[in-house]
């Protein structure tokens, strides 16, 4: 009777672990394809990726301090011109 009742909890044991196999491999399942999904979803949405982003702000700030300094370098040229044209 030992036997059998070990026979049965080993039998129980082989089920449930092929059975925890099978969910992890439903799971990864499920998990490719939510993610291929949600990648359709954001290339439809014609969304841009952080690292795109982010280079692009990084373009318009370089762009805005080289504005700022060249704005500075223009004033200070009118500002001389019109200093030696009232001589």
């Amino acid at each position: 009777m030992t036997t059998g009742t070990n026979r049965i909890f080993d039998d129980f044991a082989k089920l449930m672990t092929d059975a925890a196999g099978a969910a992890q491999g439903v799971r990864a399942e499920v998990e490719t394809a939510f993610r291929a999904q949600a990648e359709r979803f954001m290339n439809s949405m014609d969304v841009v990726k952080r690292e795109e982003f982010e280079a692009v702000r990084d373009m318009a700030i370089r762009a805005r301090e080289e504005n700022d300094a060249l704005l500075k370098r223009i004033e200070a040229l009118e500002a001389r011109l019109s200093g030696n044209t009232g001589a």
